[in-house]
Parts: C-alpha cells; sequence; structure tokens
C-alpha cells in the first residue's frame, strides 16, 4: 500500500516555514495522540535545530489514554517537552502558554540584557495537514481567529494571533513531506484523515483498518455494526459485512463496500467506535 501526497502549495509552505523561524522563540509542534510518530513530519526536526520545541498530542481524546501516557514519556525521555491536548473541549489547552513562556524565558531575558522593550513571547505552530492546529489556536486564542475544517489543507498562508496578551502565535499551512519511505506511515496517515481521500484506495485502507480492529477489539465491530466476525476475517469480508448490516445494497443485490468504507472510516476518526493509537512507543 503505496500512499504518497504532496501538492505544489506544500512545497512553497515549507520554504515559508523555514524563513518565519528566525521571528519566533519557540515552535509547537501538533501531533496527532493516535499516530504521533507518523504524524510528525521529519524534515522539521533539521529545520527546527536547536530552537525550543514543545510537542502537543492533540486529539487525545480520540486516542487510547494509556498509550498517550507512554508516549509523553517517550518524548520527554527524548529531551523535549510533551503535552496532551483535545482542542474540541479545550481539555489541556490551558497548559499550553504557561509551557511556551518558560521555554521563551531565556529569549525574553536576553531581550531585556540588550535594551530592547519586552514583548510577548513569539512562537509558531506546526504540523501536518488536519491534526487541529487551527481549532486548537481559537481554543487558545478564545475566539475564532484562524479556519478551521475536518479536511486537510484548510489553511493555506500563515497568520498572527495574539493570545490574551500573553503569546503571540504564527499559524503555518499543515506540511507533509515529499515521500513517506515507510508505507506504514501512509497507512496511517490516511486512515486519520491527514491525506485527502481522492489520492488513496478508500476500500483498501478501510479493509485494512477493519481487519486491525476485528483483532484487536471484535466487540467495537459488533455492537456498532451488528455484524458476525469470522476467526481470521479478511478486509472484503468486514466491509462486506458492515454495508450489509447497514443496507448499502446494490442494484443486483450486491453490497456497496465503497459506502461502508466511507462509513468506518468516518466513524472511527470520530471516535464512534472507541478511542485507539495506531502506534506504540519505542522501547
Amino acid at each position: 500500500m503505496d500512499i504518497q501526497w504532496f501538492p505544489g502549495h506544500m512545497s512553497r509552505a515549507g520554504r515559508l516555514l523555514k524563513e518565519s523561524l528566525k521571528l519566533v522563540d519557540v515552535v509547537i509542534e501538533v501531533v496527532d495522540a493516535r499516530i504521533p510518530q507518523s504524524s510528525r513530519n521529519p524534515v522539521l526536526e533539521k529545520t527546527v535545530g536547536k530552537k525550543p520545541l514543545l510537542v502537543v498530542l492533540n486529539k487525545a481524546d480520540l486516542a487510547d489514554p494509556g498509550l498517550t501516557a507512554r508516549w509523553e514519556d517517550y518524548f520527554r525521555s527524548k529531551g523535549l517537552q510533551a503535552l496532551p491536548a483535545d482542542s474540541v473541549r479545550g481539555t489541556g489547552a490551558g497548559r499550553i502558554t504557561p509551557a511556551v513562556r518558560e521555554m521563551a524565558g531565556p529569549k525574553t531575558v536576553s531581550l531585556g540584557s540588550s535594551g530592547r522593550l519586552p514583548r510577548p513571547p513569539r512562537c509558531m505552530i506546526v504540523g501536518i495537514p488536519n491534526v487541529g492546529k487551527s481549532l486548537l489556536i481559537n481554543r487558545l486564542a478564545g475566539r475564532k481567529s484562524a479556519k478551521t475544517g475536518n479536511r486537510p489543507g484548510v489553511t493555506r498562508g500563515q497568520q498572527w494571533i495574539r493570545v490574551a496578551g500573553e503569546i503571540d502565535l504564527l499559524d503555518t499551512p499543515g506540511v507533509l513531506w515529499p515521500k513517506f519511505d515507510d508505507p506504514e506511515v501512509g497507512y496511517r496517515l490516511a486512515v486519520t484523515g491527514a491525506i485527502k481521500e481522492q489520492v488513496f484506495d478508500l476500500e483498501a485502507v478501510a479493509g485494512r483498518l477493519a481487519v486491525w480492529l476485528a483483532g484487536g477489539c471484535p466487540d467495537c465491530l459488533r455492537m456498532r455494526y451488528r455484524v458476525d466476525l469470522p476467526a481470521a476475517p479478511d478486509p472484503q469480508e468486514v466491509l462486506e459485512a458492515i454495508g450489509k448490516s447497514r443496507g448499502f445494497i446494490q442494484r443486483g443485490g450486491g453490497v456497496d463496500t465503497r459506502k461502508a468504507a466511507v462509513l468506518l472510516l468516518k466513524e472511527f476518526r470520530e471516535g464512534t467506535l472507541g478511542r485507539f493509537t495506531l502506534e506504540s512507543p519505542e522501547v
């Protein structure tokens, strides 16, 4: 399953991100708590360099809480600050501004010692598409300051936003990297909605997810879709069972497995099936 997506505007956004780094004191990297490693742009680490970096595990309400705690420990073991958050309900957002102010402290002190006027810490919000950057900014700002949407590619330009007079945020477009070397990364990004659905096989991705759920949490599928699952289901089999249960029947009596795939991905992404994390931290 080789899934790739890197539209032209992301190349331009990547260059703009590099240019804007010199304007900020701290970088906030927003990742998807369901795929904390796969949703990190590997190019970003090289770009940020020694700039203070705060990792926000957003959508923590959709992720396995036990694994989210393990991911927090993992990032801290790498010398990075990490905080879980739910930008929809605002949970955890209140810890971000104090963390940024603390991380920007050394830069603020150096400005004062050089005789320059004090200013709020400046930070840049970065991350791949559809991890909830703009919604998180709106939570921090207490108002609708950034465009939001549940699809990748909503934010196309940069904008500065003041947060309660305490910090200045620079919102940036979601940027992927030119090639996913690991096919697993492409699959996980597709499942969680970071990649436009027009560029991958919906049924293949949803079918693989269905088998993963059937193996790890079969009751989630049984209870939600009222289906019977065999001991070793294949992707098509599970999608057909879901489609038949929901009445997705085509002319001639066949099951519309594409509709079943769309439904499964939608309900997985919304958390209707439960809280899942698709990858574990390195031991």
